[in-house]
């Protein structure tokens, strides 16, 4: 599909969906079973193109040694550190976005303990030549900044328990996206890794992975989608199936984060109920630890006009596209806006706000995805309101392939117009 139009007859949603299985835990998940000693099932392991490529590229190995990951940014960084740790020469790389996000921080770490990777093209950047080492003479100790991207850190964890002398990672500078660093030590401890992490310091000792079939839990940054659904509807009853009650997803804190844009979460025995409330005048928040709910939670106080403060969102501009770019661009179309509050007080971190209100008095608006996955789900909410139209639809199969199909189960209509 190239384009499409989406609305909903009534703005009313009733229903159930159960949600795919977690990407992040998911890939975690696969590397570990590659590292294991012996092999073991995975139930409910994500459907996303990104898992899916790094299953078939652990099962299969690259096509002439060459490992072409596509959009699949934590797919490159975890296989930039599993490669590097086996036999032979690999090329690892990816598509013309891939080739444009940095790199160079990870492989410093890995060069500092030994292992001998080098650049096809621009220095610090993907397509990357990776070459078997001797394992028995790698270092046991790495430091690596903090600020960049936590993907980094959990890529040199997860490889960590296999190398001869293990491993000490030092941490360096403030640190971002701590969540999923804590995700994927909760993930190596389910099998049977102990590590500990203090003081910007993480030390994980040379032991074998235990082998165990896992269930992966859903997808937490997939369920903004369906809060936002909530916060935008007339009326609304929906229940998420899949989720975990105490989950180490950082974007579990959507429980929270929802209340002030006008939805409560209640649990039960079937899943997570998701049902209307007031919405707060403002939502302040450092989306720091969880960066990729930010584009929805955006959208969702342009549209019901909550006066915002949003911080801890540097690692946007290195995602599938520029973020804060795209979200302003495409909230313009609907006479809104994600700008930055130049006065603000906090030199540390820029904070932005979202403009208040959205029109639709210029017709049917068309929203452009820059292939990125979020930003098609992230406006879709809004034909609650109001048919719009989306371009290039298809890139939800990053991260949520069946999104579109399970918009058809709550209610809304879906053209394909292109």
């Amino acid at each position: 599909m190239e384009r499409i139009r989406l609305s909903h007859p009534t703005g009313e949603i009733k229903g159930t969906i159960l949600l795919d299985g977690s990407k992040s835990i998911s890939n975690r998940v696969l590397i570990i079973r590659s590292l294991a000693p012996t092999s073991f099932n995975i139930h409910h392991l994500s459907t996303s193109d990104d898992t899916s490529k790094l299953s078939n590229l652990l099962e299969h190995g690259g096509k002439d040694n060459v490992y072409d990951v596509g959009h699949a940014g934590t797919t490159f960084r975890f296989l930039t550190a599993y490669l590097a740790i086996q036999e032979g020469i690999q090329v690892l790389t990816g598509s013309s976005r891939m080739l444009e996000r940095p790199i160079g921080p990870l492989v410093d770490a890995l060069r500092m303990i030994g292992c001998k990777i080098s650049y096809e093209g621009k220095e610090g950047y993907p397509p990357l030549r990776i070459e078997s080492i001797e394992r028995d003479n790698l270092l046991d100790s790495v430091t690596i900044d903090a600020g960049i991207s936590s993907q980094y850190i959990s890529a040199l964890i997860l490889i960590a328990p296999t190398l001869p002398k293990g491993l000490v990672i030092n941490l360096r500078g403030d640190m971002v996206s701590e969540s999923y660093l804590k995700l994927t030590l909760q993930i190596v401890k389910d099998f049977g890794v102990e590590a500990t992490y203090e003081n910007q310091k993480i030390t994980i000792a040379p032991q074998e992975y235990k082998s165990k079939d896992y269930t992966i839990e859903a997808d937490w940054s997939a369920s903004s989608y369906h809060y936002a659904i909530v916060a935008l509807a007339k009326k609304a009853t929906l229940r998420l199936e899949g989720l975990f009650e105490n989950s180490f997803q950082g974007d579990a804190m959507m429980t929270v984060i929802a209340e002030s844009t006008g939805v409560q979460s209640t649990w039960a025995e079937e899943g997570l109920n998701l049902t209307k409330i007031q919405s707060k005048s403002k939502l302040e928040y450092d989306f720091v630890n969880q960066p990729d709910v930010a584009q929805t939670v955006a959208v969702i106080c342009a549209a019901k006009k909550i006066e915002s403060d949003f911080s801890g969102l540097k690692t946007l501009r290195i995602k599938e596209t520029d973020r804060i770019y795209a979200v302003d661009k495409e909230l313009n179309k609907i006479s809104s806006s994600f700008t930055l509050i130049e006065d603000h007080s906090d030199s540390s971190d820029e904070h932005y706000q979202i403009g208040l209100g959205v029109s639709f008095n210029d017709g049917i608006p068309c929203f452009d995805t820059y292939k990125d996955h979020r930003m098609a789900m992230c406006f879709a909410p809004l034909a609650l309101l109001h048919p719009i139209e989306i371009n290039q639809p298809n890139v939800v199969s990053k991260s949520y392939p069946s999104f579109w199909e399970d918009l058809k189960k709550l209610g809304f209509v879906i053209e394909e117009l292109a």
